[in-house]
């Protein structure tokens, strides 16, 4: 199919990414490989040891299911976007997880990255986190390779939609992430709305085009004002790159 054209973003979360990502996040380089702090130069991140201890009280709290203690563990900058309800909320959604294995720790300048296999009654789940110089989580992303596209987009804007928007940032990949931090997620979502009115729903969610490194996928969106496309790129591993929102929104279908 040929691919269809990109409008210039009227309130855009970011360019579409097609090359090397154009920031990396902190203590990472180009391709998300934590960057080693060198001989003798200072590092605010935990080191190993205390940073496996935090990870370990973290899945702990997602175990116990206790809303509370995990809004506890964010970082100011995913509490200012959350709360124990809205927690307490998605931890309902989610599967009981049964146990975990820590597969690697990499500190970086000022955060530590977490890679860990979690076992739950849906299955086995690879767990990426950034847990900061305090032992908060920071941000993390789940593997979805597997899953396809479509899926992803959707349950992204579900969550944003719906004012999860650390679920929301958890979709996006870690360079992305690093770029729109959750707060600037939320304000650009209801910057949106102040030109399109409320969200109503999700109408269409289609692949537009696919190659090994990209997939694009187009969600027509409505909301009270007006229904248009959203425009959501992925890479070969399923993690948002790119969204993109038209110049010229389209007046909804007069009623027939």
């Amino acid at each position: 199919m040929p691919r269809l054209p990109l409008r210039p973003a009227l309130i855009g979360l970011t360019l579409l990414l097609s090359g090397p990502a154009l920031l990396a996040p902190r203590g990472a380089g180009a391709q998300g490989a934590p960057t080693p702090v060198a001989s003798g130069q200072p590092s605010a991140a935990l080191s190993q040891a205390q940073a496996r201890a935090a990870a370990n009280r973290i899945l702990r709290t997602l175990q116990n299911g206790d809303a509370q203690e995990r809004f506890d563990q964010f970082s100011p900058a995913l509490q200012s976007v959350s709360s124990p309800g809205m927690v307490a909320t998605t931890m309902k959604t989610q599967p009981r997880l049964l146990r975990w294995t820590i597969r690697s720790i990499q500190p970086g300048y000022d955060s530590s990255t977490v890679e860990a296999t979690l076992y739950t009654s849906a299955g086995q789940r690879d767990l990426l986190m950034v847990i900061d110089a305090n032992g908060k989580i920071d941000g993390y992303h789940f593997d979805v390779t597997d899953v396809p596209a479509e899926k992803v987009v959707r349950d992204f804007i579900a969550a944003l939609s719906s004012g999860h928007f650390i679920s929301a940032s958890s979709f996006l990949s870690p360079e992305m992430q690093e770029q729109i931090p959750q707060a600037q997620l939320q304000q650009k979502w209801l910057g949106l709305q102040r030109i399109t009115g409320n969200f109503v729903g999700v109408k269409r969610v289609s692949r537009a085009e696919s190659t090994p490194d990209m997939r694009l996928v187009i969600v027509t969106t409505e909301f009270n004002r007006l229904t248009d496309n959203l425009f959501v790129t992925l890479d070969a591993s399923n993690q948002i790159i790119g969204v993109d929102f038209p110049t010229d929104p389209a007046s909804p279908s007069a009623p027939r």
